[in-house]
């Protein structure tokens, strides 16, 4: 059956989920009465842009990569903890804070990879690819959220925090490896890790599209005569 109208199912099955649950409820619980949930919204906000902003000056000054790693802690911060804080003060708005939260990571992603390609460490073209990707990804999720009454987070153990853990290590990496060799060629590393995570996140669509496509015609079978 379809479910009923309503606050969609949270389904969060990522490697860090149990361990993160433990560390936001520590921190609501001692976030101070003057702080709410929009402004830790608004941080995570910032925080991407500023990781945009600092991608792009990284191009000549590698070394700011580590500010963009503060960024991407920051933006856990307000991004994990304001949905958890409103909970725990019971507070919360399920329908503002889903449309807004998933907003800001829209605009997230986009300020991360706008910042990259101009940064020249990624192709454009692959930069842009893997922002349509991760979009159609997102549509997705959103559509099932209102048609399955489920609101899948993670896919084959990799959530939001996991993505961020991954790229962290990647500027630091950056650092290293900015370049791989590949016989004689030189490839730029960021190049191929952004063919690698359009293609699995393709992959992870295709198989998504067709689970919830088969959920709901099986919900919805073709009325008879």
């Amino acid at each position: 059956m379809l479910p009923a109208p309503g606050v969609p199912r949270r389904d969060l099955r990522s490697l860090t989920a149990a361990a993160e649950r433990r560390v936001l409820l520590w921190l609501a619980a001692r976030t101070p009465a003057s702080v709410n949930s929009d402004h830790l919204t608004l941080l995570g906000l910032a925080a991407m842009a500023g990781a945009g902003l600092l991608y792009w000056l990284s191009g000549s000054r590698p070394d700011l990569l580590h500010a963009v790693n503060a960024c991407l802690a920051l933006n856990w911060l307000g991004d994990s903890l304001d949905g958890t804080l409103a909970r725990y003060r019971n507070r919360s708005r399920p329908r503002y804070g889903f449309y807004v939260d998933h907003m800001v990571d829209a605009f997230g992603a986009l300020f991360v990879l706008a910042g990259l390609a101009a940064s020249g460490l990624v192709s454009p073209g692959v930069a842009a690819g893997l922002l349509v990707a991760y979009l159609m990804l997102a549509v997705n999720m959103y559509l099932a959220t209102c048609c399955l009454g489920v609101f899948k987070m993670s896919y084959a153990g990799m959530g939001g925090t996991e993505a961020r853990i991954l790229l962290s290590l990647l500027n630091l990496a950056l650092l290293r490896w900015p370049v791989i060799e590949a016989g004689r060629a030189g490839y730029r590393l960021l190049d191929a890790v952004g063919v690698a995570a359009t293609a699995a996140i393709a992959v992870i669509l295709v198989v998504e599209t067709a689970r919830n496509t088969a959920a709901l015609a099986r919900a919805e079978p073709l009325p008879r005569g």
